[in-house]
């Protein structure tokens, strides 16, 4: 079947662009937030498209005065995945690489936003991910990240915030290829495991990224650091790189981290991380029982839900999956990102034993 994506010479297969291969968790995804230098306001979006399962979903969520905001919005996909309108929330590629914009129309939930991302540094390609359990291929998928600003304003049932990018900042990435979506998640034979810290960070002159995968024995499997001048091409990739995470009492959540950079030189530069306040994935699907990813809730669907940040149950493995809005402090530098958190399972060097024990 023939899409508008066929009209561009973009193919690397002998196919039309709507077939993506054989396997049903096939995925394609855009990821973005963005947070105020001020204050703790914050929000985030995601647009997803799963051509095998005929859905593409998305979800807009902002944070303000202690309440996080979730506006959720499927539909079916019909082969088309050049159109990223569904319901009131869209997306429109500006320029590529550098400038998008987010948009969510005026619907019955009373939140709406008309957002525009710049870059302030080039987008990034991760090493690829990929992570076998058993047999079966659990992830297979590129990455890009990008870290910018934002212009534009996010109503909230009638109280308006402007974003301006002298104060608000953010990241975005987008990646595709496989990864478990909530309409095919597999059957284990061992309890779940999964450890993962993702560290994107604004400073006035520069930006950093990390991420790291570990098993349940703290075994790398897959990690990346780089700090990446502002408006300089080419980012300073690190020749190895590490964290340390204090959890928490009574949690599998930061209560502070390190990060440690050595470049090729084996210089040693140290980020200190301080969490301010938490942002919880599952407004935006993650390990959401009713609105996971690639979920068939019918021809169009819309939803709203809140969370309030101060009455959270932190254990519960809904809430396990955070980005905690945080300080970063790298030298005399002084900046803003978050530090994503999803530890499930066994993560011996954290001393988790169990599917959801906590730190003492």
């Amino acid at each position: 079947m023939l899409t508008k994506g066929d009209e561009y010479p973009i193919h690397q297969l002998p196919e039309p662009i709507a077939y993506a291969g054989s396997d049903p968790n096939f995925y394609d995804r855009y990821f973005f937030n963005g947070y105020s230098m001020e204050n703790e306001a914050f929000f985030a979006m995601a647009l997803g498209v799963y051509p095998h399962v005929n859905i593409m979903d998305a979800s807009f969520s902002v944070i303000k005065d202690g309440i996080q905001h979730n506006l959720r919005a499927s539909r079916h996909l019909g082969m088309e995945r050049m159109d990223t309108h569904i319901g009131p929330i869209s997306l429109e590629i500006l320029e590529p690489l550098k400038s998008l914009r987010i948009v969510i129309d005026k619907n019955e939930h009373g939140i709406e936003a008309d957002v525009t991302f710049t870059a302030r540094i080039a987008a990034v390609e991760e090493p690829r991910y990929i992570r076998r359990v058993g047999p079966r291929m659990l992830m297979d998928l590129t990455r890009m990240t990008q870290n910018g600003g934002y212009r534009g304003w996010i109503d909230i049932k009638g109280e308006k915030m402007n974003i301006t990018p002298e104060e608000w900042f953010g990241t975005r990435d987008r990646s595709w290829g496989v990864r478990p979506i909530s309409s095919q998640m597999p059957t284990l034979d061992v309890l779940p495991q999964f450890y993962w810290l993702w560290a994107p960070a604004n400073f006035e002159d520069c930006c950093i990224l990390y991420d790291i995968n570990q098993d349940d024995e703290g075994n790398t499997w897959h990690t990346h650091g780089l700090i990446a001048p502002v408006g300089v091409a080419q980012p300073i990739e690190m020749k190895r790189s590490e964290s340390q995470v204090k959890f928490k009492s009574g949690t599998r959540h930061a209560a502070s981290a390190v990060i440690r950079f050595w470049n090729k030189e084996e210089e040693e530069t140290q980020i200190h991380i301080e969490p301010l306040y938490q942002f919880y994935m599952s407004g935006l699907g993650y390990a959401h029982p009713e609105w996971g990813h690639g979920m068939n809730k019918g021809e169009l669907a819309t939803a709203y839900d809140t969370i309030d940040l101060g009455s959270v149950d932190e254990t519960a493995l809904l809430h396990l999956h955070i980005q905690a809005v945080s300080k970063f402090q790298m030298g005399d530098k002084t900046g803003m990102g978050v530090l994503e958190q999803a530890i499930i399972g066994a993560h011996a060097p954290s001393g988790f034993k169990e599917f959801l024990d906590v730190s003492p």
